[in-house]
């Protein structure tokens, strides 16, 4: 007796999940393996689109360099509120996102946001030479002009790829920050400050010793900046999400 055929939308759809799978697998090898001729099969930017942020890898959870440290970012803001101007308390964006992560079947993607943004600021502060980096502790968030004056400065003390690569980082983390400060500030904020900072775990050869304790934390701290909102960013969205996060972590 012979089966029956299937439907010809059945097999097309076996087909395309089988194509499927076969690219997610092949870019996920040339993603995670080193950079080759291969990748060039692939247009411009259309690697990193699929791979990224849904489907990143990296050897960084294996030996011989473990992750071995946790990443933090802390925004507060100046507000305007009858005529005058203050500074805000500290809110922890990194706590409001564990919360939204933490005893959850299906956690969020949005809930890991400030924890690559901190990894990357931070790695791209410590590129800075300390001339550079003591220009990005000053504040600049007055006039519209505050990010090129920044820039102008910045490349002043130093014009090199890294504070060029510090400077791109340094405008997502703060695009980021503004829409916490919105959140968790209201829409009266004029400027806003951030500091990323890391701490790393026990050091291995003292995990079993009953007084270890982690090493001090590494604070990457710049002055303020003037808010910062980007194409397709949704005030209101982040704002119905975030604060919501920020009371299920107690702030």
């Amino acid at each position: 007796m012979t089966a029956a055929r299937r439907p010809w939308w059945v097999r097309a759809l076996v087909a395309l999940a089988a194509a499927i799978t076969a690219f997610h697998i092949f870019s996920t090898f040339l993603w995670i393996a080193p950079a080759s001729g291969l990748r060039q099969l692939y247009p411009p930017g259309v690697l990193q689109g699929w791979m990224i942020p849904m489907f990143g890898q990296s050897w960084s959870v294996f030996a011989p360099e473990p992750i071995n440290g946790d990443y933090r970012l802390q925004v507060r803001a100046t507000v305007a509120e009858g005529g005058e101007e203050r500074s805000t308390e500290w809110v922890d964006a990194t706590a409001a996102e564990i919360s939204m992560i933490q005893h959850n079947l299906t956690p969020p993607r949005a809930g890991i946001q400030s924890t690559e943004l901190a990894s990357r600021f931070k790695g791209a502060w410590d590129d800075l030479s300390t001339e550079q980096k003591d220009v990005a502790e000053l504040g600049f968030y007055k006039g519209g002009d505050w990010e090129p004056r920044l820039r102008q400065a910045l490349l002043a003390a130093g014009d090199t790829d890294e504070a060029r690569e510090y400077l791109e980082i340094e405008h997502s983390t703060t695009a980021y920050a503004t829409q916490v400060a919105y959140a968790a500030f209201g829409d009266q904020v004029v400027a806003v400050q951030f500091v990323v900072s890391r701490q790393n775990v026990v050091p291995f050869a003292q995990r079993h010793d009953a007084g270890a304790e982690r090493p001090p934390v590494q604070p990457a701290p710049i002055g303020f900046r003037g808010p910062v909102e980007e194409p397709g960013q949704d005030r209101d969205n982040f704002t119905e999400v975030f604060r919501e996060a920020l009371e299920e972590s107690g702030q």
